[in-house]
């Protein structure tokens, strides 16, 4: 297959697979339920754990092994800058927005798709560095690798336009703008894939940054908002599952699949 095609076809998997994964919100046709409602919060909360984990941090570490004694310092600035970013975020949104929602449920929704939208940002530089690296060797083999890192990223990105669809579901029973709202979490990517392509031999030095600045981000939306949004006394053990599913979920994809 010529390399164009195969570049082509790397940037649009990854958002087809995110277009993929919201289109679950179709399946409820009613409001969902509390007890399901925490387990898909803290579905949610052990995948975006588990990505800020395997996709984010370890690969920023392994980036900055050039650093020497400093290697750490990306992942550990890149944290605390993310976390800090999300609670200026808290602060800066308004309690009545552009779609005048005034409910503290849409807020934290909105926190939700701009951490994940966020940890899509670095994934798609990623993508767009490698297949930018493998035109640059000229190596078959090394084009060949970026397709294959498409296709794991891709393949978890279904569970992250999953999630980003479902939560606003369960706040507004609307199925098309809920689906909209997963498309537009991952819209980023290939838009990110194609600037990291032009700038393969300039950017990469950022990329542990941008990777550890993403997992504080995640982090934090998963330690502030989603976890405490899956416990109830209703079902005080469904939200703890559901996050231990979702961790595995997402761990399997990343070493099986990486």
């Amino acid at each position: 297959m010529p390399s164009i095609l195969l570049i082509i076809f790397g940037f649009t998997f990854i958002f087809f697979m995110t277009s993929l994964g919201a289109c679950v919100v179709f399946l409820f046709k009613k409001q969902i339920n509390q007890k399901l409602n925490n387990f898909l919060m803290g579905l949610a909360s052990g995948i975006m754990m588990s990505a800020s984990i395997w996709s984010l941090l370890l690969p920023a570490l392994n980036m900055s092994q050039n650093l020497g004694s400093f290697k750490i310092l990306p992942a550990i600035v890149g944290l605390i800058l993310g976390g800090l970013f999300l609670m200026l975020l808290d602060k800066l949104i308004p309690k009545q927005n552009s779609l005048n929602y005034n409910d503290n449920g849409i807020r934290k929704f909105y926190k939700l798709f701009i951490a994940i939208t966020l940890h899509n940002i670095p994934e798609g530089l990623s993508v767009g560095f490698v297949f930018g690296a493998g035109m640059l060797s000229g190596e078959s083999s090394a084009l060949i690798s970026a397709v294959a890192l498409a296709v794991g990223i891709g393949i978890q990105n279904a569970p992250e336009g999953a999630t980003v669809s479902l939560a606003y579901k369960s706040l507004k029973n609307s199925r098309s703008k809920a689906f909209l709202y997963g498309v537009l979490s991952g819209s980023v990517e290939p838009i990110f894939a194609i600037i990291g392509f032009f700038l393969a031999s300039s950017l990469s030095s950022f990329q542990p940054w941008l990777l550890s600045f993403s997992a504080g981000a995640m982090m934090f939306v998963v330690c502030e908002e989603l976890i405490p949004d899956s416990q109830s006394e209703i079902s005080p053990h469904i939200g703890t599952w559901g996050f231990i599913f979702g961790f595995i979920i997402m761990m399997v994809l990343d070493v099986c699949l990486g």
